[in-house]
C-alpha cells in the first residue's frame, strides 16, 4: 500500500460492512436528529429553491452544527477535523486560492506524507472539486468541519493576503489607486500653474472663458436631465411582476458597517422584513478589524441565522467598497445586494429583483432599486434631500436608463449578477463614489443598469455640517471618476459609443462644473440691486440674452422634476418646497470645494457619516 493510500485510510472512516451510504436527509432522519414532519418541511423547501438541505436545516434551527458535523461525516466516511486546535498550513492555502477557498467552502488543513487534508464545509461537492484540488496539490483526502471553523481559518492564516486583494480587485487601467497627491503630480502643478498665470496676466479674459464653460455645461446639463425626465414619464408604469416557476436563488446582502453601535437591533428588524426564504437570504455584516465599538455591539446582539459577521483585516485604506470586496469572497449568493446600515428595503423587494434578473438577459448586470427617505419632515433640510432624491431616483435615473446611457449608481439598494461584479473585479477600493465608479466600468464592457420600482428608505442627512462632508465625498468621487476614465478618451469613446461618451461626459464633467463654477453664475444675480459686474460690461447683449435664457430654463426644470418627483412619492409634502432649492444647492458648492482640497491632499479619505439619528416608531410604506 502506497503513502497515499495510507494517509487515506487514516482519514477516512470505513463505512461498516453491509451498511449503505444514504442521503444527508436520511442519515439525520434514521439517526434521530431531525422528526419526519420537520424534514418533509425542509425538503419542500429546498425542492422549490436553490438551498443544500443542511443549509436549509440550519437556517430554521432543527439540527445544531454538531450534530450535522457527525451525521455528514458518517455518512461520506471521514473525520470531524478540529481546526482551532491544529491551524491550517497557509502555504497549502495560497496553493488553491484564497478566494477559491472561500467560494468552495473549504481549507487545505495539512499535508501528510504525499496527501493533503482537505477540510470541506461541503462533503458533497468534494468529488467535482477533486480534479481541481489535485492539479494544485497533488493526493487529497477529504475531511469536515463547520463554515465557520473554516472560514475563521482562513481569515487567520491569510487575513493580510484577503486585504491586499480587496484593495487590488480591479485592473489598475481602470482604477484610481494610483491617483498621487498634488505635490507628487507635475501635471497637476502645471495645470495649477496655467490657471493662475491666467488669472493674473488676463483676468478678464479668463473670467469670460469660465462663464462661457459655466454656461454651456449649464446647457447641456438641463438639456440631458429634461430628456432623462420625457423619457421616464413616456415609460409605461410598471405593473405587477409575472409570478416566476424558476428555482429561487441564494440572495447574498452586503452591509458595511463602520462605528455603528446602536444599528444591529434595527438592522436586524429592518431586513427581517424581507419576504425572502430565510435560508436563501446571506447576510454579510462587514466590520473593520479595529472598530470595536460595532464587533462588541453584534457580539451582544443576538443575530438571526442567516446574518453572520465578517471582519475586514487592517489595510492601506479604510472605504466602505474595500469591505464590500472583502465581504464579496464570502458571499454564498448568485446575486448580490447592497444596503447601507440604515436601509428600511420594501418587504418585497428581494422577490422583485429575483424575478426582474430572471426575465432578463444576460446583459442586465445590475439592478438599481429606487431611494427615498423615512425622515423627510424633520426640518428644512431633509425637505429639500427628499425633493432632490425624488427627481433623481424616480426620474433622471430611469430616464438615463431608457436612454441607453450611462447611470451612476446609488451606494444601496443595488443587486448584481455575481459573475459580472467577479469579471470586473467587483468595486475599486480607492474610490470614494465606488457605486458611481462601477456603473460606468459595467457600461464599459457592455453590460446594462436597469431601474426597478422598489423602494429602499433610509435616514436623510439633515444637519448642515455633516451634509457637506457627505456631499464633499461624493462630489470628490466624482471628480476621481471623470478623470480615471478619461484616461484613454478613444478607447472609452469606443466602449461606450458616441452617444454614452458624450451622455458621460455632461453627466460627469458637467455636474463637476456647476459645482465649482455656481458661485460665478450666481455673482449676476445681483445686477438687480445695483452691483456693477466686470463681466456683464464686456458682453454684447445676444450674450446676456442667452445666459438669462439659460438661467430660467434651467431653473424650470429643476422646479419641474423636482415637483413630479415628490408627486411619485407617498410624502405628501408641499410642493412649495420645490422652490426653496434654490437656497439648498449653495451648499453643493461649499462641499464641492472641499471635495477638490482633499482630492489634492487627502484622495481616499472617507469622511464618515454617521447614521442612526433618527429612528421611526413605523417603518414607512411606499
Amino acid at each position: 500500500m502506497g503513502a497515499a493510500e495510507q494517509i487515506v485510510d487514516q482519514i477516512a472512516v470505513p463505512l461498516p460492512k453491509g451498511l449503505r451510504r444514504f442521503a444527508v436527509g436520511a442519515s439525520l432522519l434514521r439517526a434521530g436528529v431531525v422528526a419526519p414532519e420537520e424534514m418533509l418541511t425542509a425538503l419542500s423547501h429546498q425542492g422549490r429553491e436553490a438551498g443544500r438541505l443542511p443549509d436549509v436545516l440550519r437556517t430554521r434551527g432543527l439540527v445544531v452544527e454538531r450534530d450535522l458535523l457527525g451525521v455528514d461525516a458518517r455518512n461520506h466516511g471521514i473525520r470531524v477535523l478540529d481546526l482551532d486546535s491544529a491551524h491550517p498550513d497557509p502555504r497549502l492555502i495560497d496553493a488553491v486560492g484564497t478566494q477559491d477557498c472561500l467560494r468552495h467552502g473549504l481549507v487545505p488543513w495539512q499535508k501528510v506524507g504525499a496527501v493533503t487534508v482537505v477540510a470541506t464545509s461541503r462533503p458533497e461537492e468534494f468529488h467535482r472539486l477533486r480534479p481541481m484540488l489535485e492539479s494544485r496539490l497533488g493526493p487529497v483526502a477529504a475531511g469536515i468541519a463547520s463554515p465557520r471553523a473554516i472560514l475563521a481559518a482562513i481569515h487567520a492564516r491569510r487575513g493580510d493576503r484577503l486585504a491586499h486583494a480587496a484593495e487590488t480587485r480591479v485592473a489598475p487601467a481602470e482604477s484610481c489607486r494610483n491617483w498621487p497627491r498634488l505635490h507628487q503630480s507635475p501635471r497637476a502643478l502645471a495645470v495649477l500653474g496655467l490657471i493662475l498665470f491666467a488669472l493674473a496676466l488676463a483676468p478678464l479674459a479668463s473670467g469670460l472663458a469660465a462663464l462661457a464653460f459655466a454656461v454651456f455645461s449649464l446647457t447641456c446639463l438641463t438639456i440631458l436631465k429634461i430628456a432623462a425626465a420625457v423619457a421616464a414619464l413616456r415609460a409605461p408604469r410598471p405593473g405587477p411582476d409575472p409570478a416566476s416557476d424558476a428555482i429561487q436563488p441564494i440572495v447574498s446582502i452586503i452591509v458595511a458597517l463602520y462605528r455603528e453601535a446602536d444599528i444591529a437591533p434595527r438592522l436586524v428588524r429592518r431586513l427581517a422584513r424581507l419576504d425572502y426564504p430565510a435560508d436563501l437570504l446571506d447576510v454579510i455584516l462587514a466590520v473593520e478589524a479595529e472598530d470595536h465599538i460595532t464587533l462588541d455591539a453584534l457580539a451582544n446582539s443576538e443575530l438571526p441565522p442567516w446574518m453572520r459577521v465578517v471582519v475586514v483585516p487592517d489595510g492601506q485604506v479604510k472605504t466602505k467598497p474595500r469591505a464590500l470586496n472583502h465581504a464579496f469572497d464570502y458571499a454564498r449568493g448568485a446575486i448580490i445586494g447592497v444596503y447601507d446600515a440604515e436601509d428600511a428595503p420594501d418587504p418585497d423587494q428581494l422577490r422583485r429583483v429575483v424575478e426582474r434578473f430572471q426575465r432578463s438577459g444576460p446583459e442586465v448586470a445590475c439592478l438599481q432599486g429606487v431611494l427615498d427617505y423615512y425622515n423627510p419632515r424633520t426640518n428644512w433640510l431633509s425637505r429639500c434631500f427628499t425633493i432632490e432624491y425624488a427627481g433623481w431616483f424616480r426620474l433622471v435615473l430611469p430616464g438615463l436608463a431608457r436612454l441607453g446611457l450611462v447611470v451612476p449608481l446609488g451606494g444601496t439598494t443595488l443587486f448584481f449578477r455575481r459573475e459580472v461584479l467577479d469579471r470586473l473585479g467587483a468595486w475599486d477600493a480607492h474610490n470614494v463614489t465606488e457605486d458611481a465608479d462601477l456603473g460606468i466600468r459595467l457600461a464599459r464592457h457592455g453590460y446594462r443598469t436597469e431601474l426597478i420600482d422598489t423602494v429602499t428608505h433610509e435616514e436623510a442627512n439633515c444637519r448642515p455640517l455633516p451634509w457637506i462632508k457627505q456631499r464633499s465625498r461624493w462630489i470628490k468621487g466624482y471628480m476621481m471618476t471623470w478623470a480615471v476614465h478619461i484616461r484613454q478618451p478613444v478607447q472609452l469613446w469606443r466602449q461606450l459609443g458616441p452617444r454614452g461618451f458624450l451622455g458621460f461626459q455632461v453627466l460627469f464633467l458637467g455636474t463637476i462644473a456647476q459645482f465649482l463654477l455656481a458661485p460665478l453664475l450666481w455673482s449676476f444675480l445681483l445686477l438687480p440691486f445695483g452691483f456693477d459686474h466686470p463681466l456683464y460690461a464686456a458682453l454684447p447683449p445676444a450674450a446676456v440674452w442667452c445666459i438669462a435664457g439659460v438661467f430660467f430654463l434651467s431653473e424650470v426644470a429643476n422646479i419641474l422634476i423636482g415637483a413630479l418627483g415628490l408627486g411619485r412619492t407617498a410624502h405628501g409634502l408641499s410642493r412649495i418646497w420645490v422652490l426653496t432649492l434654490k437656497l439648498y444647492y449653495p451648499l453643493a458648492s461649499l462641499a464641492a470645494y472641499k471635495g477638490l482640497i482633499e482630492l489634492a491632499t487627502r484622495p481616499f479619505y472617507w469622511d464618515k457619516t454617521t447614521h442612526g439619528l433618527f429612528d421611526p416608531a413605523e417603518e414607512p410604506a411606499d
